[in-house]
């Protein structure tokens, strides 16, 4: 008997990869993922906790679902994730109405746990950490079921070759919720994406909390022999039917020489990197244990340029760090200024349990964080928009990702999204060369010239 599945997705790209994940999984037990959270057979939470906001969000989500569970006690509600594996019995406590808790390491077993909870009239959790683990060969025989998600279009899709982080940013939950770096088998890897381009898709993205370090904590081949990060990227640019291929998300400190030159050397490499920087003050960089300098970082910056002069370069940002003055915000606008990001995801700093910033003194007030945060976004928009502009009046290839009458929405490979007033017989997944004739501050316009 069919069942729906309704996964609600919060946070990174590596969640989304999880949700659906978890989603191929159900499948063989008879789950098709649904659109309508009322009328689920089960309801995952997938949770992020990197932020007070987006833990706060799950939260409340939670909170409806206990009326949810009143008015049908059938339902499964299960929480994945971030706040899953940090929380685990506490979270229980506080959400009685739960059946399953699942923690970072054990969604692949998602379907094996909701059969144990069909002979058990009490809630599972499963979040202990193994040392031991590697990343199934996660590969379906059935183009159908590598493909069965709504998450994400038909012709792109995310492909995990690593998980965890050793780099312990003081800031940052990700080490104790993701554990430690793991690097995925390249055979693996290169076995999916050939999978998924057979299917149809143009554009793989490779994720991971750190990839610019992949291969360097375990074995990943066969021959014993050492792959670098740059190594398989040149190994999958090979595969025949890909046309795009982008990365996230990336450590300054760890970014070499070799990943530098693959930007110049891959074709198919999109021109496009996002390098979070964090903080552009020296003092502030140390008491996040970041272990590069705001020099080291523009030396980097630098060398990525002259290796490809069109990328484009986004970052984070994170204001109000423990500590952090008028002087240290005011060196972050400069470094805003000097590099000029096409784009930043910025966030007021908030404190994180089992993280080393929790305890440090000097907390900023909530109110100075606030004002920050709206001076750095506010030039960063202006920015954004003037970066834009520097397009208007040339040529770019648009892989179209929408459709409607009379009109398409496709992104650049510097991932611009670009809107096309157009009749023509195309499909998400191709591509347009595109003459762009307007610049917006979150978009680009452009149209076909014959």
């Amino acid at each position: 008997m069919q069942k729906l599945v309704f996964i609600k997705t919060f946070g990174c790209q590596m969640n989304e990869r999880d949700s659906e994940i978890m989603s191929q999984s159900l499948s063989a037990y008879g789950y098709v993922e649904g659109l309508e959270l009322e009328n689920a057979d089960l309801v995952i939470l997938n949770t992020c906790s990197i932020r007070a906001k987006a833990e706060q969000k799950v939260m409340s989500l939670l909170g409806a679902l206990r009326k949810l569970k009143i008015q049908r006690p059938e339902i499964k509600i299960c929480v994945a994730g971030c706040v899953a594996q940090q929380e685990g019995e506490q979270l229980l406590q506080r959400m009685p109405h739960i059946d399953l808790i699942i923690g970072t390491q054990h969604i692949y077993t998602i379907g094996h746990l909701l059969e144990s909870l069909e002979s058990s009239d009490k809630a599972i959790i499963k979040t202990g950490m193994d040392e031991t683990f590697a990343i199934p060969k996660f590969i379906s025989e059935s183009k159908k079921l590598a493909l069965g998600d709504l998450s994400t279009p038909a012709f792109r899709k995310f492909v995990t070759i690593m998980q965890g982080c050793n780099n312990y940013c003081s800031y940052c939950v990700v080490p104790y919720t993701r554990g430690r770096e793991i690097s995925r088998k390249i055979k693996d890897i290169i076995d999916e994406v050939k999978v998924l381009l057979e299917s149809g898709i143009k554009e793989i993205t490779l994720l991971g909390q750190n990839v610019n370090s992949y291969g360097r904590t375990n074995q990943v081949t066969e021959s014993g022999l050492p792959c670098s990060f740059p190594d398989l990227l040149y190994r999958i640019a090979e595969i025949p039917g890909l046309q795009r291929l982008r990365f996230t998300t990336s450590n300054p400190k760890d970014l070499s020489d070799e990943l530098i030159r693959c930007f110049k050397d891959i074709s198919i490499l999109c021109p496009q990197f996002h390098l979070p920087v964090q903080s552009g003050s020296d003092p502030i960089l140390r008491r996040m244990n970041r272990k590069y300098t705001v020099q080291n970082y523009l030396e980097k910056v630098e060398s990525l340029l002259h290796s490809r002069p069109d990328l484009a370069l986004t970052t984070d940002i994170i204001v109000g760090f423990p500590g952090e003055t008028d002087a240290d915000f005011q060196a972050t606008m400069d470094l805003l200024e000097k590099i000029r990001f096409h784009g930043s995801f910025s966030f007021k700093y908030s404190d994180r349990p089992g993280t080393s910033s929790n305890v440090l003194p000097d907390k900023v007030d909530e109110g100075v964080k606030s004002k920050r945060l709206a001076i750095f976004q506010s030039r960063q928009d202006q920015i954004s928009l003037e970066r834009n502009r520097e397009y208007v009046g040339t040529a770019r290839s648009v892989m179209i990702e929408a459709i409607r009458p009379g009109a398409f929405q496709g992104r650049t490979g510097t991932n611009h999204i670009v809107h096309i007033e157009e009749d023509a017989a195309l499909m998400p997944g191709n591509l347009l060369d595109v003459f762009i004739v307007h610049a917006g501050q979150h978009s680009l316009k452009g149209e076909t010239r014959n």
